[in-house]
């Protein structure tokens, strides 16, 4: 062990831990969990604190060499090299200020070995260096921003293209396949199984316009708010330079929060995109449980498609197979939807001028993004595009389907059509069979108006 100090004086902290006494104190105060920020949020950390070395330096507030130390510090945080240092728990202080300061004293340490000095000696001070111009109640916000916006644009939106092109590609190869539609889990009128898999693509590309109009809100950045969204101890050009700094390394567009009243006070743009990322999840859950449905049998069920085989079914029925990449998304579905309510909770606490839920709030969300995105393209990859349709069965099913009788209705009205799937019903016959046997239209016109397949457009 080592000593080091903060303001509350002398902490024993572990002679290879870069971090110093403020961490030390954290790390004791909350033994809660084994959670911990992930890379991509202490990456944004790193790009955070980069950004604003390069605008301390070029406003003449750090020191250059000081600067540029702390750059190259920040530049292996960047690279996940001093990852492991970062190791305050999750459920912390509600400010993240603990994580905050678990950064500037990293990079402190890191900068100072850099120029030669000896770790804790303080020549590059972790919150008169690192930390100048910035609070907590700035950093994590915009942290949280940075790599939520990073997490859908390299993950998330990704995954959902690739599922997005699969069942499109799926509704284009089955735009021919008869089948029963069903609505209440019971028989109805006629569809293709392109029509169904083409309402599934249309979800996912819902959902990427929806995360679309959520990018926008997270540009804005609290950089530059410092305490309580005045400003405080901020030269006036330190977040514009920054920011500029964050979008060269970023590639994206952020900008200055346009009120950082707002941007500190309330968390409303996770609470936006953790929603979207929900809804994204109702759609998977969704369409992985019809694909389960509708493949389920072989023998004793629907069966109107197969899946890819992936892997053995059951420990003690031999030759079982189950839709493992369905369940696998809905679990990952009924986490984020989880994690949403966290994330609500959280957004609601945006006490008076500074929101005190935000670590949890930015590991939920994070979580989210990373596995709905990472479970899109698998279930892309395993399950929708190996997926083959039983052409015959499912046009079976049309056949048989009493709700075939609807088309008659418009010629021969609704409580004969209802007469006509009540016989076809009790003596086991299809719509057709009992509506040539009852009369109710001659055989050619009755042909034309049970046209199955144009059941499946608009029309009378």
């Amino acid at each position: 062990m080592r000593i080091e100090r903060d303001s509350m004086g002398e902490m024993h902290v572990p002679e290879d831990a870069l971090y110093g006494a403020s961490t030390q104190r954290a790390v004791l105060n909350f033994p809660v969990s084994d959670l911990r920020f992930s890379r991509r949020f202490t990456r944004a950390v790193g790009i955070i604190k980069k950004a604003a070395a390069h605008a301390n330096k070029e406003l003449g507030l750090v020191p250059a060499d000081k600067a540029d130390a702390i750059s190259k510090a920040c530049d292996e945080v960047i690279e996940g090299k001093l990852h492991s240092h970062f190791v305050v728990d999750i459920f912390q202080t509600g400010s993240g200020t603990s994580t905050n300061m678990n950064a500037n004293e990293i990079i402190a340490n890191r900068a100072i070995e850099l120029l030669g000095g000896k770790r804790g000696d303080k020549s590059i001070h972790p919150n008169d260096h690192v930390n100048f111009c910035q609070s907590s109640n700035d950093v994590i916000p915009t942290a949280m921003h940075v790599s939520a916006y990073q997490a859908v644009v390299e993950v998330l939106k990704p995954g959902l293209k690739k599922l997005h092109t699969a069942l499109q590609a799926k509704a284009k190869e089955f735009s021919k396949v008869l089948k029963s539609g069903r609505t209440h889990l019971q028989d109805a009128t006629p569809i293709t199984l392109g029509q169904e898999f083409g309402g599934y693509a249309s979800q996912i590309e819902h959902g990427i316009e929806r995360l679309d109009r959520a990018l926008v809100s997270l540009q804005e950045l609290a950089l530059g708010g410092t305490a309580v969204g005045t400003g405080l101890n901020t030269h006036p050009e330190f977040a514009a330079r920054a920011i500029a700094h964050i979008n060269k390394q970023t590639g994206a567009n952020f900008i200055e929060a346009r009120n950082h009243f707002e941007a500190q006070g309330g968390r409303d743009a996770l609470v936006e995109l953790s929603g979207q990322a929900r809804t994204i999840a109702c759609s998977m859950m969704k369409i992985a449980n019809d694909l389960r449905w509708l493949s389920s049998g072989p023998r004793a069920s629907l069966a109107e498609i197969t899946l890819p085989e992936t892997q053995p079914g059951s420990s003690i029925m031999p030759a079982k197979v189950n839709p493992v990449i369905c369940e696998s998304v809905m679990m990952v579905a009924a986490q984020v939807i989880g994690n949403d309510a966290c994330v609500t909770v959280c957004g609601q606490h945006g006490n008076f001028e500074l929101n005190v839920m935000m670590p949890v709030m930015a590991h939920n969300v994070l979580e989210s993004l990373e596995i709905l995105g990472a479970a899109a393209s698998n279930f892309a990859d395993r399950c929708v595009s190996g997926i083959e349709a039983d052409v015959e069965k499912c046009a079976d099913y049309a056949e048989k389907s009493l709700a075939t009788c609807t088309s008659l209705a418009p010629k021969i009205g609704y409580d004969l059509a209802a007469k006509v799937a009540k016989k076809a019903y009790q003596d086991d016959q299809t719509v057709r069979q009992a509506a040539l046997e009852m009369k109710v239209l001659p055989e050619a016109e009755l042909d034309k108006v049970l046209d199955l397949m144009a059941m499946t457009k608009p029309g009378l």
